[in-house]
């Protein structure tokens, strides 16, 4: 028996890239699971399967009904899936309704999809580097485009629904999640061209491990808004963490040391806050840069 067992569970967005991974993962924890999509996915398998738009309180508040906990992932999750406008909107809309809704009514916790880019690097238009390798939840921020905004916002969403409400929340600051065969053939760009992968720290993690990170976050014991970041404990690119902060990152103060391909990002958050730890890094080879 997990904590999960018999807990009734509301999965937005539960169509695109980590849903359908998730939704199996609760259910296998015992969970009866809800999803709320924009679309229709003829593989997704749950107790209730609705159709609608997290922008609507209607079908927001349909699909809550009997909730015990809530699972956020519904977003447009790039700058340019969309026109500025929609991209930003949708997604802080989206939050607020579900999370205001999730509230009001009592629910006690929801885990939401964040990002990487809420502290704005990863897609900045400009030259801009991280101010000091491992990224933090406490290193600067500095946005410039509509994506990262709504994400940055997110979090914002989720501090003020945990004091009007106090429903507690986990925003998961995801990196690049993909399945192996994916973030195998990432690797192979970032091979021939390493620095593209400088600003999210060439982090990335796997679809099971992203889905495990949920459920986890689910049942943690943790009180409040928490934000930290997650990724595998390695960087998808083949080369030692050290020599590419020398080479394409070398007036950039370091906090301490990595050693090999150590993923240049601070885990300790998601370590003592929900228990998580990466189950799937990539078979690849490390290489001489």
């Amino acid at each position: 028996m997990t904590p999960l067992n018999g807990a009734r569970v509301l999965v937005t967005g539960a169509s695109g890239r980590i849903g359908p991974v998730a939704v199996a993962h609760l259910r296998a924890a015992g969970a009866a699971v809800t999803t709320l999509s924009i679309g229709e996915h003829p593989g997704l398998e749950a107790e209730r399967v609705l159709v609608g738009d997290t922008r609507s309180q209607e079908d927001v508040a349909n699909a809550l009904d009997g909730a015990d906990f809530v699972v956020h992932l519904a977003a447009l999750a790039h700058r340019d899936i969309a026109p500025p406008f929609d991209v930003y909107t949708t997604n802080v809309v989206s939050t607020f309704n579900v999370l205001a809704q999730a509230g009001a009514a009592g629910i006690g916790r929801a885990v939401v999809a964040g990002s990487i880019n809420a502290y704005g690097l990863p897609m900045n238009r400009h030259e801009v580097v991280p101010a000091y390798f491992p990224l933090d939840t406490d290193i600067p921020v500095d946005i410039a485009d509509w994506y990262s905004l709504s994400k940055h916002h997110g979090e914002g969403t989720a501090r003020m629904a945990w004091r009007q409400w106090g429903i507690d929340v986990v925003t998961l600051r995801f990196p690049h999640v993909h399945d192996e065969h994916a973030l195998l053939a990432q690797s192979k760009q970032l091979e021939q061209d390493p620095k593209a992968g400088l600003r999210e720290a060439w982090s990335y993690l796997h679809t099971e491990d992203a889905a495990r990170s949920i459920v986890l976050a689910l049942t943690a014991g943790t009180t409040g808004a928490h934000a930290f970041f997650l990724a595998a404990n390695t960087t998808v690119a083949p080369y030692r963490t050290e020599d590419l902060l020398d080479k394409f990152a070398p007036g950039v103060p370091r906090l301490r040391r990595f050693v090999g391909r150590e993923v240049p990002i601070d885990l300790t958050p998601a370590r003592e806050l929900i228990g998580f730890e990466a189950h799937r890094d990539l078979p690849i080879p490390t290489l001489d840069l």
